[in-house]
């Protein structure tokens, strides 16, 4: 195979073997495929795996998700939250379990992770105003929008390193100097690899084109808050100067979301305020060094 792959496809490929989600993610994606299954397996095979279980209890304890009462069991998180609620947690946390070996002198572990929950909760709360129910599910798509990244700089480093320093010397959008310098950008790398684990087309759309919106076909609006959360998140989390073109939120996304620049701003005060609590909450000690 030549050292540059030639699309998104193949470079996944190319690192198939060495990037699989664990076990314990494969076995509750089983059961949740299994009509005859039951909560109560999925809370079982989950109560085996220490680490998920206690992620698990910590994050439905928490703000972010604002239950009255104390929830200490993993049969009644699952009982309370959804097989869907409890599947996007687990894959949330076997994702960043994935890749937990990462070594930081490709890039910072730290950093990624910390900019990739931001986007997560931004993604959550515009999914408020915008009246979207599967609130959680828009937390993960933000969490994995910047995925296609970590497969690039494992697999082609250099190159990536190439385009992200060629985007800040024109300056232009890392998305265009990508496809240019390769035929495809993280995105598309992205989606790639969540297509190859099984993942949902609601997942896997707004992060394969949250930098084309036009070719959001199935899940347009999911698609368009995962662009506003991702542009955010790349500003430093810095609320956007207005709904000009200045802002870098593309047109489509205002019109798609019905959001003001006001209503946005409101959202990130509140995201950062939760931020530090949910990176605490999702990434363990030592989750973001090899």
């Amino acid at each position: 195979m030549p050292d540059t792959p030639r699309s998104a496809r193949e470079l996944v490929v190319s690192v198939h073997q060495l990037i699989s989600l664990p076990d314990i993610y494969l076995r509750v994606q089983a059961l949740l495929n299994d009509p005859d299954s039951s909560l109560t397996e999925v809370a079982g095979v989950i109560a085996h795996d220490p680490g998920i279980t206690t992620r698990l209890l910590r994050l439905v304890n928490s703000a972010h998700f604002g239950f009255r009462s104390k929830i200490d069991t993993v049969s009644r998180a699952v009982s309370i939250l959804g097989l869907q609620q409890i599947h996007d947690i687990v894959l949330a946390t076997s994702v960043i379990q994935t890749f937990a070996g990462m070594d930081n002198r490709v890039m910072s572990m730290d950093v990624y992770w910390r900019k990739s929950v931001y986007c997560g909760v931004v993604a959550h709360l515009l999914a408020i105003p915008c009246h979207v129910l599967d609130r959680e599910r828009l937390f993960v798509a933000g969490l994995l929008r910047d995925l296609g990244h970590l497969v690039m700089y494992q697999r082609i480093p250099s190159l990536a390193q190439q385009a992200l320093t060629l985007a800040r010397e024109r300056p232009a959008e890392l998305h265009e100097v990508e496809r240019e310098l390769l035929g495809f950008d993280y995105a598309e790398v992205g989606g790639e690899l969540m297509r190859d684990w099984g993942l949902p087309p609601s997942l896997v759309e707004p992060v394969t084109f949250h930098t084309d919106l036009s070719r959001a076909g199935g899940f347009p609006l999911e698609t368009a808050i995962v662009h506003i959360a991702g542009r955010c998140a790349e500003t430093s989390g810095g609320p956007p100067a207005g709904d000009g073109p200045d802002c870098g939120i593309a047109p489509r996304a205002w019109e798609a979301t019905g959001l003001s620049a006001e209503a946005l701003e409101g959202v990130l005060l509140e995201a950062g305020q939760r931020l530090n609590g949910i990176v605490e909450l999702l990434l363990p000690h030592g989750a973001s060094s090899g």
